[in-house]
């Protein structure tokens, strides 16, 4: 049987178009949904295979035991799991000297660690991705590795020698496997108003960014925000996070059409939220990473005053109401966009729910005018960025409704 992931994948976010109404591909996504039913079924009664792992631990797990095991002047080092109020407290009670040299001797667990110092993560995660670099390199040359293999590490290689570049903000990485990463644009300690972009299917290390379709890809999407809000009201300190800090699904199959990646996504943005400075967050969700925002609302910290969701197949509940947030909830689909065609249900965990665009969700709809297919809600010049970044900078009476949705505004800062 031919798998999902090796079929035409619309929720990858690579600009693939889906086929005129009536044809196959306009029903690919039900009967994906459907052979989705019956795989689970499958798996649930013992019929699927069962992965082998060999138990070693990856980069950032064995960072982990390392820490725990560590101290700092004959003090234990805070659990990762603390609250970031609680580590801030930490490291703000220890040296400079001191900070810098957990920065050094575990760079993967302070680079990722909420409470942190922010330039302190940076610094952790230019070292941490020195040394993946320096594994990387070593592997591009292993003539144990396939071709592939070598390809793969020479991709990764180049990857993290991007992101080492000067001034790039690395605020968590993770080279483990497919890899995770987040990036910030702007002057995150000074920010009154934080907006954290989170994206969908195929994001990991090696689709951060894209130099042929930038505004496809988290880096690019969060650089093109972070320049409209600061062009629109350069008088508010902002600062914009491409938060690729999840497990995305790869492909289209059954972890794309459930929500088990999006409930633990959820929980990890839950987290890095809570750790942001700043008087006010948004939260603009694009494809899947709308699933992760819809699992995520009812946790997240009342700062958090806007979730947008742009080219959503769900967001996990049937009205924007059910989502247990006090935040302004806003959908956004242009017309060009195949997203329409996915089924807006769900049936045994498969599926993400009611349609973020659909009147009776209840979510305040957008204009995308200028925007064009499924990755182009962050193009300069679309409504959609411009509107973004209205709601980023608290500029409500600038934002544009859609045309069906004439009476969007009517909110204040």
């Amino acid at each position: 049987m031919t798998s999902f992931s090796a079929l035409s994948n619309p929720l990858s976010g690579h600009g693939i178009g889906l086929p005129p109404a009536g044809s196959p591909g306009a029903n690919f996504w039900r009967g994906a949904l459907a052979l989705a039913v019956v795989l689970v079924l499958l798996a649930t009664t013992g019929w699927t295979a069962i992965r082998e792992h060999d138990g070693t631990p990856g980069p950032y797990a064995a960072a982990l035991l390392a820490w725990e095991k560590g101290s700092i002047a004959g003090r234990q080092l805070p659990d990762p799991d603390d609250e970031p109020a609680s580590v801030g407290r930490f490291f703000r009670s220890l040296s400079t000297a001191q900070r810098e040299r957990l920065a050094d001797r575990y760079p993967l667990v302070v680079g990722n660690l909420g409470g942190a110092p922010v330039k302190l993560r940076y610094l952790a995660n230019h070292r941490a991705l020195l040394k993946a670099r320096d594994v990387e390199r070593e592997r591009v040359s292993d003539e144990r590795l396939t071709d592939q293999g070598r390809h793969t590490a020479s991709r990764r290689m180049h990857r993290f020698e991007s992101l080492l570049r000067p001034g790039r903000q690395i605020i968590a990485f993770d080279p483990t496997g497919s890899g995770r990463a987040a990036e910030v644009f702007g002057d995150l300690d000074r920010a009154r108003r934080v907006s954290v972009v989170v994206p969908g299917v195929d994001t990991d290390l090696l689709s951060f960014e894209k130099s042929g379709e930038p505004y496809a890809a988290p880096a690019g999407m969060a650089r093109a925000l972070q320049e409209r809000q600061r062009a629109a009201a350069p008088h508010i300190p902002t600062a914009t996070v491409a938060w690729a800090d999840y497990t995305a699904p790869t492909g289209l199959g059954v972890e794309a059409a459930s929500g088990h990646l999006a409930e633990d996504g959820a929980e990890r943005l839950d987290n890095f939220v809570d750790g942001l400075p700043g008087s006010r967050i948004a939260l603009f969700c694009h494809s899947y990473g709308s699933v992760v925002c819809g699992d995520a609302a009812g946790e997240l910290p009342p700062r958090v005053s806007d979730i947008t969701a742009s080219g959503s197949p769900g967001m996990r509940v049937d009205h924007a109401g059910q989502l247990g947030t006090r935040a302004r909830v806003w959908a956004v689909r242009d017309k060009d966009d195949w997203i329409a065609d996915v089924p807006h249900m769900e049936v045994g965990g498969l599926g993400h729910g009611a349609d973020p665009v659909a009147p009776a969700f209840g979510a305040r709809r957008l204009s995308a005018t200028g925007a064009v297919g499924h990755t182009g809600y962050y193009v300069p010049g679309t409504d959609s960025l411009d509107n973004f970044a209205d709601i980023a900078t608290g500029s409500y009476g600038s934002v544009t409704c859609a045309t069906s949705d004439p009476n969007c505004l009517g909110v204040s800062a």
